[in-house]
């Protein structure tokens, strides 16, 4: 058999009698034959043979078929053995087996496909196409018949043929069944994405049920997409589709779902909130979509999502608690600023404080409450007052420990930052020791780990890190492996870690928010050293600096430098990004932002900022909608 066929051939005989009867929905199951009803010799030699048509070894196989199909015919069996006459050029017994087989079975015209293969691999292709053409003339309203016939194609690879099965097929069933999955899947196969799509669509009109299984293969095309071209088509045929005819939901179903799997937040959002308003639903949508917005920090989504949710009312199930989040969500948005003005800080301190008091939910008032003293804390010199609001939440009877470790690992991280040290590593491991097997422990673990890596205690702290590279928690475990691949790959016993030193104390200066100082400590590395293999690193950690301050064009200074000099590092795809995003956001330079993410898809086509970066090129290309 042709190399190219065989995997082919097996696929689409495995499929043939599973895949696709899975979706004749009008034809009864096939009978199911038990274990202890079958015959073991004629199993051993049925595997026998299949061992040796695997390994190509067709005349042998052949023997042991043609036994099998003598005393126990069987489609199966059939295929097989006929396709082990082809590969071993017995084409007289191979016909022979065909026309014996068809009597017994007139009515299928699919032994005329096995008789226009024999003729093709004999060199015949004209009388090859003629019966090829026969059998689909033939071709009775029998689904049974119809799955048949564009199978015998399908193992082939004849797709242009199984595709005019279907066609037919379909209008000999008046559409009763309409064979859309089978001819996407086909379609798939030929590169001809815009037909599949066309079907699934077909698919969903007959049955909106489908939508689930439409969006599992479509997540694998769409996955298997090197050059974005399925992802573009696709986006393009949604947005027509639900322009054109809004009043069918599921076009808004798939461009929710898809929007949520290409991390489009903001076209997501407006999906979300049609569907909620259409199904007049409860807002549990948007509510899902503004907290998978928050872990990937678009905020600007979120806050739009909770808003959404607070205004339609006090009596929808999701009201309290998107007044608060809607809060917090602020909080976040402000304070990965980089340099938030006092003003604004000080209005979101009252409302904080406002929020707290007329708040009935108690985990709402401690969310609030840590957030409030982190705001206190790192952005407006309240240390005390933070402090001592914490405590007194630490203190209370009623608040649930898992809530009272939150609050603990807040006023861990508001100890460091004021510069008591063995106050915050204690209560890292008060917590880590209350919740050892639990995701709020292992942050606990981390944070000690870096607590140790701030005070030069490297060892120690990549010790702990290798633990937690195992964590539940993926993004723990990327942390623990950046940092302690950043220790592990600096570590230099040779010049008393004086680098490492150096760039671990300027990270804590900066979590101080002593940001000149982080900057004058940076700079000794370079002045210490003529070249380290720090440097990629100490250069971004400049540009961040910068960023924080508003100085955005020092910043971009900074990160071109990690760009071209430091090409091949690991952090050259991450200095490419963050310039395009600066460039985007801060510089208002569409044109440099549209240059930079298009070089970094381009140059860095496994960074695990593509998606971001090809949406974001998308948005300043203006394709937002067609």
């Amino acid at each position: 058999m042709n190399k190219r066929l065989l995997p082919v051939f097996l696929f689409i005989l495995h499929c043939s009698f599973f895949t696709f009867h899975s979706y004749a929905q009008d034809r009864p199951p096939a009978s199911t034959v038990l274990p202890f009803q079958t015959n073991a010799a004629d199993n051993t030699d049925e595997q026998v043979a299949m061992q040796f048509f695997q390994n190509k070894e067709y005349a042998k196989a052949a023997e042991i078929f043609e036994r099998i199909y003598t005393l126990k015919p069987s489609s199966n069996i059939y295929t097989y053995y006929f396709f082990c006459l082809v590969e071993t050029q017995e084409y007289g017994k191979a016909e022979k087996l065909v026309k014996t087989t068809q009597k017994m079975d007139k009515e299928a015209p699919k032994y005329l496909v096995d008789l226009g293969y024999i003729a093709y691999r004999k060199g015949d292709q004209e009388k090859a196409k003629k019966l090829y053409e026969e059998s689909v003339r033939k071709l009775e309203p029998n689904q049974q018949q119809i799955f048949d016939l564009a199978n015998a194609f399908l193992i082939r690879n004849e797709n242009e043929y199984a595709e005019k099965v279907y066609l037919k097929g379909r209008q000999l069933l008046n559409n009763s069944y309409s064979f859309s999955f089978e001819l996407a899947m086909i379609y798939e196969r030929t590169g001809e994405f815009r037909k599949a799509l066309d079907e699934y669509v077909e698919l969903l009109e007959a049955n909106s049920s489908y939508l689930a299984t439409i969006e599992d293969r479509l997540q694998y095309n769409l996955a298997n997409d090197p050059d974005n071209s399925k992802n573009e088509l696709f986006r393009k045929y949604l947005l027509e589709k639900s322009q054109k005819e809004p009043d069918k939901t599921y076009y808004s179903e798939l461009l929710w779902w898809y929007s949520v799997q290409q991390k489009d937040f903001e076209l997501a959002l407006i999906q979300a909130r049609s569907l909620d308003r259409r199904l007049k639903e409860d807002g549990g949508r948007v509510f899902q979509l503004a907290k998978m917005a928050i872990s990937n920090e678009e905020y600007t989504s979120a806050i739009d999502a909770y808003k959404y949710l607070v205004a339609k009312g006090k009596e929808f199930p999701f009201y309290d608690e998107s007044r608060t989040e809607l809060l917090n969500t602020r909080f976040l948005q402000m304070v990965s600023h980089p340099n938030p003005s006092l003003k604004s800080m000080t209005e979101l301190e009252k409302e904080f404080e406002t929020e707290i008091t007329v708040t009935d939910d108690r985990v709402q008032m401690v969310n609030l409450t840590r957030n409030l003293a982190h705001l206190d804390a790192f952005f407006l010199q309240k240390n005390d007052a933070a402090i001592e609001m914490l405590e007194k939440i630490v203190e209370r009877s009623d608040i649930a420990p898992k809530q009272k470790a939150m609050v603990k690992l807040e006023l861990a991280d508001i100890n460091l930052f004021t510069e008591n040290v063995w106050e915050a590593t204690l209560l890292y491991q008060q917590v880590y020791m209350d919740f050892k097997n639990d995701e709020i422990g292992e942050n606990a673990k981390f944070k000690n780990a870096k607590l140790s890596y701030y005070i030069g205690e490297f060892k120690w702290a990549q010790s702990q890190l290798d633990i937690l590279k195992a964590s539940t928690s993926k993004l723990i475990a990327n942390d623990a492996m950046e940092l302690s691949l950043l220790i592990s790959e600096h570590f230099d016993p040779d010049s008393n870690t004086v680098a490492l030193g150096y760039f671990s104390h300027a990270d804590l200066l900066e979590y101080r928010n002593r940001d000149e100082d982080a900057l004058k400590t940076l700079d000794s590395i370079s002045l210490a050293f003529r070249e380290h293999s720090i440097f990629p690193h100490m250069y971004l950690e400049k540009a961040r600096i910068k960023m924080k301050e508003g100085k955005f064009s020092e910043a971009d200074t900074l990160l071109g430098t990690v760009v071209k000099m430091y090409a091949d590092d690991v952090l050259a795809d991450q200095a490419l990004f963050l310039r395009a995003r600066m460039n985007e956001e801060d510089l208002k330079e569409a044109p440099k932002a549209m240059a930079f993410y298009e070089s970094l898809m381009s140059t860095f086509p496994g960074s695990i900022y593509i998606p971001e970066a090809r949406k974001r090129f998308r948005s300043l290309r203006g394709d937002k909608g067609f």
